[in-house]
């Protein structure tokens, strides 16, 4: 799969079946030895709530990827992922 057929996708949780947000061009985390992928990086979220706080970016780990579809990206994250609350760098 080229990164310009993952771009545009949205980014839906299995888990809770909420949108998480939508992959962008610079979004993702690659391995500068392997070239492989380690993540998504997905912005904050534009909310009123969120406006007044501390708003950190959600950093999806590939291997959280269930299915890459037509239109979406399916993945598994829950609040016990290990990953899932780490903040960036890994």
């Amino acid at each position: 799969m080229r990164l310009s057929e993952l771009v545009g996708k949205e980014v839906v949780n299995i888990v809770s079946g909420a949108r998480l947000g939508t992959v962008g061009d610079s979004d993702l985390v690659i391995d500068e030895a392997t070239g492989e992928i380690e993540a998504i990086i997905l912005p904050p979220r534009n909310t009123l709530v969120g406006f007044w706080t501390d708003r950190q970016p959600l950093i999806i780990p590939w291997d959280a990827i269930i299915k890459i579809g037509a239109e979406v990206v399916i993945v598994e994250l829950d609040e016990t992922y290990p990953k899932y609350t780490r903040r960036f760098p890994f």
